[in-house]
């Protein structure tokens, strides 16, 4: 069994409270921004320049906060919006959906690439990775914060937060910790993919659509061992992580069978060879 007493907030300055899940945001949007800068300065992505970089981190930042609050509103607590809408704006509370953000996220991508003519499977690409490492580290953040817990369990590395003084209404009982389980889940699908890059150069979206039907099929099978409110033994995150694999799977079916990018790679081999 481990005690869960861990201080949420990193820095306080007086009145102003720094804390471990609102740094790791920070964090994961800086460090998009300036890997983005550097590719930027390679020319890795057609009509993209360091100033259009500032201004799709606007899109992508406001897109993906709204998004990731706004579901985890209706979805899992539409009751706190109605009594206490300035509770959207809190976001060190915590209560961001991830399906959400991915769902914000991409609009917002949307957006900017049809309005600056910067490829969308372009930047979709680049951020599925330091996506899935920005989630599980996330999710080490909802550790500290002693949220999303699981499951009740007899194991010795259950997490005991009944002890702890920074967590509010603690569950009862020794739980998994699944937040560990899911941030483990989110760098291996990082992995996953950082390997497939390296071994087979894949079409452009492939790599976006298939870190996110990873993603959603290793937290469909982990969220059984989350305390969730259930219909049939379903949970909303795990019927979303379903609908997120379909629209993953056809756009993986459909890429896969777009000629395009085929023949532009064959004129490309041809060029090249009869140079």
């Amino acid at each position: 069994m481990i005690i869960h007493n861990i201080n949420p907030v990193f820095l306080s300055l007086g009145p102003i409270s720094i804390r471990y899940y609102g740094l790791v945001y920070v964090l994961g949007f800086l460090f998009l921004y300036f890997y983005l800068k550097y590719l930027v300065k390679k020319n890795a992505i057609e009509n993209m320049d360091s100033d259009k970089v500032d201004t799709f981190m606007i899109y992508f930042i406001i897109g993906g906060i709204i998004g990731a609050r706004f579901l985890d509103f209706i979805f899992y607590n539409p009751g706190i919006l109605f009594n206490d809408p300035i509770e959207f704006f809190r976001v060190w509370h915590g209560g961001m959906s991830i399906h959400g953000g991915i769902i914000g996220g991409v609009i917002a991508t949307l957006l900017f690439t049809k309005k600056y003519k910067v490829k969308f499977y372009k930047l979709a690409d680049i951020t599925a990775i330091p996506l899935m490492l920005f989630l599980g580290i996330g999710r080490i953040a909802n550790f500290i914060n002693g949220e999303l817990w699981g499951t009740l369990s007899n194991s010795a590395f259950c997490i005991d937060y009944s002890k702890s003084q920074y967590v509010l209404n603690p569950p009862i009982g020794c739980r998994y910790p699944y937040q560990i389980f899911a941030s483990l889940k989110n760098f291996a699908v990082a992995g996953i993919m950082l390997i497939v890059i390296g071994i087979k150069k894949l079409k452009e979206g492939l790599l976006f659509w298939y870190s996110i039907l990873l993603y959603s099929i290793g937290r469909f099978l982990l969220d059984f061992v989350r305390e969730d409110p259930r219909l049939l033994g379903i949970s909303m995150g795990q019927l979303l992580c379903v609908i997120f694999a379909i629209v993953s799977i056809y756009f993986i079916i459909k890429i896969h069978l777009d000629k395009k990018t085929d023949d532009i790679d064959a004129v490309k081999t041809r060029t090249h060879s009869s140079s």
